[in-house]
């Protein structure tokens, strides 16, 4: 089975981790989506962490995990943090494929997202 696991900073403020978990079961419920299994994980502060969540993906049958950073920018969280977390799990599950998808800011659709969101406002 194929799982997605969305990957956000993590928070103090719980509403901003809310707003991460409700995203991903908006995922959950999207049909076009080619995942059997959606999960959440933090790299700091909140949890579960990065490699709890590879473990709940596990626990449900996960052979081949995809992690989506969320996050805008490639900084040391996305060009190191995230690929060292990815490394150690991989060697402690050696038979699920795990994979790191491009972050979300480094998506071609970003722009276009930007203008939709401020073409969509009614001032």
């Amino acid at each position: 089975m194929n799982a997605l696991l969305l990957v956000a900073h993590g928070s103090r403020h719980q509403q901003s981790n809310d707003e991460v978990f409700e995203l991903a079961n908006q995922l959950k419920r999207d049909d076009s989506i080619n995942y059997d299994i959606v999960h959440t994980a933090f790299l700091d502060v909140a949890k579960p962490s990065i490699p709890e969540g590879i473990v709940a993906c596990i626990k449900e049958g996960a052979s081949s995990i995809t992690l989506i950073p969320y996050f805008l920018n490639s900084g040391r969280h996305v060009v190191s943090d995230i690929p060292d977390i990815v490394k150690e799990a991989a060697k402690q599950h050696p038979d699920v494929s795990i994979k790191i998808a491009p972050h979300l800011g480094d998506s071609d659709l970003m722009a276009g997202l930007l203008i939709e969101i401020v073409n969509s406002m009614h001032c």
